[in-house]
């Protein structure tokens, strides 16, 4: 299998590693605006370097990996769905969601399979949850707690494209609430604050966040997020239901530190970083696109599903910025 990569940066080389490591695929074809990127990884990974996404597109490949920035992506995404080219691309779909339904309709009447990035859907401690969810080992759920806290928030001009928090950071929990759950959001009620970085409170955004979602069922579901946890990389989640309670994160290499006398759970080296907690999920993601391309196996992550999660993350940041709860059906008409 050949399969393309546009964009090199960060996440897109990361991309490139893994790819080159699956068996399945025979060859790399990337491109990147900056040249340096593009020939950095093609001497590490063996891969061709093309000079633009057409060339890459015309280059033979079976698929294609988005990690562009992101007012790339909806181009992108339409010019490999003209060309006939499955097509993963990392979250967002667009930068705003006007934009990302724009790009729902253009290729909705379209057979070539789109994959959106979330990871956690691929993380072998989420595909459980779901599993004991979906199995009724929990009975009727009544609480989900959903955390993503950062080590370190990330540079200045990062968090000024960033679109914030919610539409950043948060949307992971919004996306694998849904995912686990198999429910959809109807409310939502957002608060958020700033004790750490100047230039995060300049930007319109916040450093820390909670959030309280009201799921259609009736459960509610507990976000919180932060851009400051000096112990490490911590996500996790807790699932409360009237048979059993489980939760995802709780091992050796959690980033939080027992004070109870005579504990020492846990025992390991905190995760520092996302691509070290969601390493293999990560490449169990990219495999399943690599099954998507084959065509074994139908997009594990739709546009679709990814609008959903953004929808929440919009109604959040009104909600923050109003202060008072707000419906997805009402962002969905705005």
């Amino acid at each position: 299998m050949r399969i393309g990569i546009l964009g090199l940066g960060r996440i897109g080389a990361f991309h490139a590693e893994t790819l080159s490591h699956l068996d399945v695929v025979e060859s790399l074809v990337v491109a990147d605006p900056f040249a340096d990127a593009a020939k950095a990884a093609a001497e590490r990974f063996g891969a061709e370097v093309a000079d633009s996404p057409e060339a890459v597109l015309s280059a033979g490949v079976d698929g294609i990996v988005v990690a562009a920035a992101t007012d790339a992506h909806p181009a992108l995404i339409r010019a490999a769905v003209a060309a006939g080219v499955p097509v993963f691309c990392e979250k967002p779909v667009a930068r705003t969601m006007r934009e990302g339904i724009e790009v729902l309709k253009s290729v909705q009447d379209s057979t070539v399979p789109i994959q959106i990035g979330y990871n956690r859907r691929f993380d072998a401690g989420f595909v459980a949850a779901r599993a004991a969810v979906q199995g009724g080992e929990l009975g009727k759920l009544h609480t989900v707690r959903s955390t993503t806290l950062d080590p370190a928030p990330p540079p200045a001009a990062y968090v000024a494209s960033s679109g914030g928090i919610f539409r950043d950071c948060s949307v992971h929990d919004f996306d694998i609430i849904r995912w686990v759950t198999g429910r959809e959001v109807t409310e939502v009620y957002a608060v958020g604050g700033n004790r750490g970085a100047d230039y995060i409170k300049a930007a319109g955004d916040a450093d820390t966040t909670g959030a309280i979602l009201t799921l259609d069922d009736g459960t509610i579901a507990v976000i919180s997020n932060s851009r400051h946890n000096a112990r490490g990389y911590d996500v996790r989640m807790e699932i409360h239901g009237f048979a059993d309670s489980i939760a995802v994160g709780l091992e050796d290499k959690l980033p939080l530190r027992s004070v109870e006398p005579g504990v020492t759970f846990p025992a390991g080296t905190p995760h520092d970083f996302f691509m070290d907690r969601f390493t293999e999920a990560y490449r169990a993601e990219l495999t399943a696109f690599t099954e998507v391309v084959a065509g074994t196996r139908p997009s594990p992550c739709t546009i679709e599903d990814a609008l959903e999660a953004g929808w929440i993350a919009e109604a959040c940041t009104l909600s923050l910025g109003e202060h008072r709860p707000v419906t997805i059906e009402e962002v969905r008409q705005a």
